[in-house]
């Protein structure tokens, strides 16, 4: 069945067309998810965030703050409102530069004097060939990013960050955006934008890279994490199943492009014009800008030819 873009942006980020709707209403603002986890909700709801940002108080006592979310002075004040007498927060850990999970991290840095760590700037992460499309400035892109963000401290994938009674290893996993990390807890994952129960993630280069989102998703299945607690959304539940499911829509995407290019060389518009037949013609811009990643990743790997210097207006044919 061919997938209905509105629907699919309707959820956010371009969900994946198996995807369910939010359902209900909005969940309360502060939830105690797990033993020694909390969330806090960000008043931020939108298309493309949900019901809003999910920060993450980790520990007891002295805690991290995961993605303290959009500069909100509301939020602000419901995330220090959340701590327990006497609690202190002692690092601040941003998955990526994204205006819904950054700016934030700033002013609970000054109101904590907790450091900001993070893999890097805005630009932090990209590939060779993410670097050669931002260089040549003709790729778009930007979608959301918050391109002030610099963090305190960088942390290295593989890195471990311990607190009072909690231990995070960062996951350098791009795709979504160049300096995305995830953290894994255990048997616990807090995975950002890369894997959300409710959609799939925006794919928009230079910021996003298919081949790279591809392959942190493999490398997400051998974490041996079941649960992710995600930046927008309920929790993934099943985790490896999910992941799967994720990678199993951009391979069937793939195949739709690939097909498409076989019977004569096209732009990434029209190709979503004809692959999202559907879709009202305000929403194709979304939807090329998605082919557009897949066109992109496909080149590299010489399954597709693109003719001449590559941007969004170049029409592409098989490889």
């Amino acid at each position: 069945m061919r997938p209905n873009l509105a629907a699919e942006l309707r959820r956010g980020k371009t969900a994946a067309p198996e995807d369910g709707g939010s359902g209900g209403g909005r969940p309360p603002a502060l939830v105690q998810v797990a033993p020694g986890l909390r969330r806090v909700l960000a008043p931020n709801p939108s298309p493309m965030t949900l019901h809003g940002t999910n920060s993450w108080i980790l520990g007891e006592g002295r805690v991290a703050v995961i993605d303290p979310g959009p500069e909100d002075p509301a939020h602000l004040r419901a995330i220090l409102g959340a701590l327990a007498p006497g609690e202190t927060v002692s690092h601040i850990l941003v998955t990526h530069a994204h205006r819904d999970h950054a700016p934030l991290a700033r002013a609970l840095a000054a109101a904590t004097g907790a450091p900001v760590l993070a893999f890097g700037d805005a630009t932090a992460g990209r590939s060779q060939a993410m670097a050669r499309l931002a260089a040549g400035g003709r790729a778009g892109g930007g979608e959301g990013v918050d391109a002030g963000f610099r963090p305190d401290e960088r942390l290295a994938d593989g890195e471990t960050v311990a607190g009072a009674g909690w231990s995070l290893t960062a996951l350098h996993t791009p795709g979504h955006m160049g300096n995305h990390l995830c953290f894994l807890w255990g048997e616990r994952l807090f995975s950002g934008d890369h894997v959300m129960a409710w959609s799939s993630s925006l794919v928009s280069p230079p910021d996003g890279d298919m081949g790279q989102y591809m392959a942190a998703l493999d490398r997400l299945a051998g974490t041996g994490a079941r649960v992710a607690h995600p930046g927008h959304g309920p929790d993934v539940t099943d985790l490896p199943d999910r992941i799967a499911a994720l990678a199993a829509h951009r391979r069937a995407r793939e195949a739709q492009i690939r097909a498409a290019l076989a019977e004569g060389p096209a732009t990434a518009a029209a190709l979503a014009a004809r692959l999202y037949a559907d879709t009202p013609e305000a929403l194709l811009p979304a939807a090329a800008r998605n082919v557009f990643a897949h066109l992109v990743d496909l080149a590299e790997r010489g399954l597709a030819r693109p003719e001449g210097p590559v941007d969004p207006d170049t029409r592409f044919g098989p490889g």
